[in-house]
């Protein structure tokens, strides 16, 4: 049987296109007869009862800005058996019988407690990592990518005024997929990612000598935050080849702005098959993109998938960019 009363939440660290996602999420769900709620501030406005009822209205104007219209928070108590308990208990207070869950891989682990607990839940993949190994995209991926891109051009322009080498800090704990697609759109002479230990002397040094040999006097480093030691490597550089190097960690500001169209675009095809699996009764799922197409898997399949990093646009990487 299908769900009749739904609930949608945005949960971990914020990603632009999530307001697209809620967006689709409510708009169909009222399209197929439910009631829906939003959840205020992820699975702590769920155990605590902070919701709202949406119409049509209450998602207008919202796509088009980054963040979550729903606010997120962390919930520690979520995090334990009776917290989850507390969580499902609400659902049944208000009727609700599904709940779509926006968000990364720690979202999709409450989600699959939730459904151990007897509420349909359903996971769409919300994060500028790129980091979650069932689905070839996430949602805030290509904003969080363009903006870096964008950041890292108007670093290049100073970097090339002064004959400069600039160490660029993008986020990525675990996963090196912004810095190495962002390091292929703007030329970066090297890319550190955390899938691939690198070497000082032979990937930062030996490669800065051997640009300098072909006449480059201005260099762009690509530092994921996984590898870290941002400041310390831009002094490293510095000491061992006497060019000037500054290094600039980009933070929050690849999280906001506004979403990209394909970041709108795929959140809204993908917050539309969440409610589609809602209505009919299917639950413990994430939903995913392979190639163009939106498909789903079962949470707990997804969670142990292994991600798989893209070595051949490394080498890529490597051979554009002296």
């Amino acid at each position: 049987m299908g769900a009749k009363c739904i609930a949608v939440l945005t949960s971990g660290g914020d990603a632009p296109g999530m307001n697209a996602a809620v967006r689709a999420v409510v708009r169909t769900g009222l399209s197929f007869g439910m009631k829906v709620y939003g959840v205020m501030r992820g699975y702590n406005g769920l155990l605590h009862g902070d919701l709202k009822e949406m119409n049509m209205r209450s998602v207008s104007d919202i796509m088009q800005h980054g963040g979550t219209a729903l606010f997120t928070a962390r919930s520690p108590e979520f995090n334990t058996p009776e917290g989850v308990k507390k969580a499902a208990a609400m659902c049944r207070e208000k009727g609700i019988d599904g709940v779509v869950v926006i968000g990364g891989d720690g979202s999709f682990r409450g989600a699959r407690d939730l459904t151990g607990e007897g509420i349909l839940t359903i996971g769409v993949p919300g994060t500028i990592d790129n980091d979650i190994a069932c689905t070839d995209y996430t949602v805030g991926y290509d904003t969080a990518l363009n903006t870096a891109m964008e950041m890292i051009d108007r670093i290049r322009d100073t970097t090339e005024s002064h004959d400069r080498c600039s160490v660029v800090e993008v986020m990525g704990r675990r996963c090196g997929d912004i810095a190495l697609n962002t390091g292929v759109a703007v030329g970066a002479l090297t890319t550190l990612v955390p899938e691939i230990p690198y070497d000082f002397q032979k990937d930062v040094i030996d490669r800065i000598r051997l640009a300098q040999s072909t006449g480059k006097r201005h260099y762009i480093i690509v530092v994921a935050e996984g590898v870290g030691h941002t400041q310390e490597l831009a002094e490293r550089i510095q000491k061992e080849t006497g060019i000037e190097t500054r290094a600039t960690i980009l933070g929050h500001v690849q999280r906001g702005g506004a979403p990209t169209l394909r970041d709108r675009v795929v959140a809204s095809r993908m917050g539309y098959h969440a409610v589609e699996l809602l209505q009919n009764g299917i639950g413990n799922r994430v939903v995913a993109m392979k190639g163009e197409e939106i498909v789903d898997f079962d949470i707990t399949e997804a969670l142990e998938m292994p991600r798989v990093f893209d070595e051949k646009m490394y080498k890529v990487s490597a051979v554009l960019s002296i």
